[in-house]
């Protein structure tokens, strides 16, 4: 008869998910790990067959709580924006997660589709809103997106790093003015034509 797990699974993962918030995900390990529960390694094992296991399900727990970020911004208008904000926002205040959600290695991930395949609800719902709000096409939202989330991304990575630190009025005033311009691009219909390649001269 297999051992009775002394920590259930969420307590497990609770205690990951604080560790590599304050430390990243370098420090997950098993003695780490079981150091943080109070315990040996060995209990991690009665419910988890291996770290690569757990860290599976931190990362999922750390997209599960930047979606409680971006749920804030359904109160917002406009809702994109807002999302975005809520984005750096994480960066800002959980830089070690957000590095894991949206910086680590990306296996298997060869283009922008798949990356967004990882990133969970929030981008479709993004491209949703994009679409109603802004009477665009379904592939005009999503191209607006990628742009816009590209350049949102960007200072998120700025602030996770601890590169740069903007004010919430200078987030504001850098990803209205990128908005505006994409959705200025979009609606005259070149957003989707593909960029001619200069020339080079001999």
């Amino acid at each position: 008869m297999p051992p009775k797990p002394k920590f259930t699974k969420e307590e497990i993962v609770a205690a990951a998910l604080e560790l590599v918030s304050k430390k990243g995900i370098e420090a997950l390990t098993a003695r780490e790990l079981g150091a943080r529960l109070g315990s040996s390694a060995r209990p991690i094992f009665t419910v988890f067959n291996s770290m690569e296991e757990v860290q599976g399900e931190v990362r999922s727990a750390a997209l599960k709580r930047f979606e409680g970020y971006a749920e804030k911004a359904m109160h917002y208008t406009p809702v994109f924006k807002q999302v975005g904000m809520q984005m750096i926002l994480f960066a800002m205040e959980e830089p070690k997660l957000y590095q894991l959600v949206y910086m680590s290695e990306n296996a298997g991930a060869t283009n922008f589709e798949g990356i967004v395949e990882r990133l969970g609800d929030v981008a479709q719902l993004c491209v949703d809103v994009i679409q109603r709000d802004y009477s665009l096409s379904e592939k005009d939202a999503k191209a607006l997106f990628e742009h816009v989330w590209i350049y949102t991304f960007g200072i998120g990575a700025l602030c996770a790093t601890g590169m740069c630190r903007f004010s919430q009025e200078e987030i504001i005033q850098m990803l209205g003015q990128d908005f505006m311009a994409m959705l200025f691009y979009a609606k005259s219909g070149r957003m989707n034509m593909p960029t001619p390649v200069p020339k080079m001269e001999k």
